[in-house]
């Protein structure tokens, strides 16, 4: 029996060979549902795992898809792979492809916001729904830490093992208002630890900039899906004025606080997570809704 402190098990086991690399995924609930089906996507310097809690409370009458990016968590990680936004919009519509989903509901947390930006805009992914947790979309994003890290990843990549993990410990440890149980913190810390995951972890910092946003922002009110813009009322990482902006760009957006939860709301407020997101997505399941 799991005791209320132990981690259940997250694991993906499936894979996909995308056009960056082999793609770690899963998928939960009934093969057969009436409901939408709905693909998860995190953010960085996250993996799936932050979705787990709300996966599983959202497949009780649905499918829904989790991945961990290229280049994050267990999917690969190499030298000189394309981990930029750019790259992984295009994944996310190779995956879509694979998985069978033509019209899915999409939920994107922090950059994977700007990854199902992208593919709907530029790529021609149909989500039928999308809803934006705390995304990366509007400029300008890039934190002071960010920046130091993306510019000096050279600097940065000669850490000693210990004082990278330090690093990114305290990094990750920042992004809850709440604070990280332990188990879940190393669980978010490990992947950016071995000797391929340390260079990972610059690499796909110093792969992204504003340029990845600026590409698509002019085009936020092309945008006709339903789209809620859900964010941690004390989230330190996204300014809470550019959720208000993003709302304001797309026609029928509105936008959600969850107080007392952070930049991650999926550990902070996992039930009001999942709250918001299952009368979203109940509501797509309705005709006219």
């Amino acid at each position: 029996m799991t005791s209320a402190t132990q981690e259940v098990p997250w694991h993906l086991d499936r894979t996909f060979a995308a056009s960056t690399g082999q793609v770690r995924w899963a998928v939960l609930g009934p093969e057969e549902s009436e409901e939408p089906p709905v693909a998860l996507l995190h953010g960085t310097p996250f993996s799936s795992h932050v979705w787990r809690s709300v996966a599983r409370a959202l497949a009780g009458r649905r499918r829904v898809h989790v991945w961990d990016m290229p280049g994050y968590g267990a999917s690969e990680m190499r030298a000189g792979q394309d981990v930029s936004l750019a790259a992984r919009a295009v994944v996310l519509t190779e995956l879509l492809d694979h998985w069978g989903l033509t019209e899915p509901a999409v939920v994107a947390h922090d950059f994977g916001g700007c990854v199902a930006l992208r593919a709907h805009l530029l790529h021609g992914a149909r989500h039928a729904r999308l809803a934006l947790v705390d995304p990366v979309a509007m400029a300008p994003w890039e934190s002071p830490a960010y920046r130091l890290l993306g510019r000096h990843a050279d600097v940065f990549t000669q850490l000693p093992p210990a004082l990278h993990r330090a690093l990114v410990r305290e990094y990750v440890a920042s992004a809850s208002a709440t604070g990280l149980r332990p188990e879940v913190l190393e669980r978010l810390t490990e992947p950016w630890c071995t000797a391929e995951g340390r260079a990972a972890f610059h690499r796909q910092i110093a792969a992204n900039d504003q340029r990845m946003t600026d590409e698509v922002e002019g085009r936020y009110g092309e945008i006709t899906l339903p789209t809620p813009v859900c964010r941690g009322a004390r989230d330190t990482w996204v300014p809470p004025e550019r959720g208000h902006a993003l709302a304001a760009r797309i026609a029928g957006a509105r936008l959600r606080l969850i107080e007392g939860a952070g930049h991650l709301v999926q550990e902070d407020a996992p039930a009001e997570l999942t709250a918001e997101l299952a009368e979203f997505l109940a509501a797509g399941a309705r005709p006219g809704a």
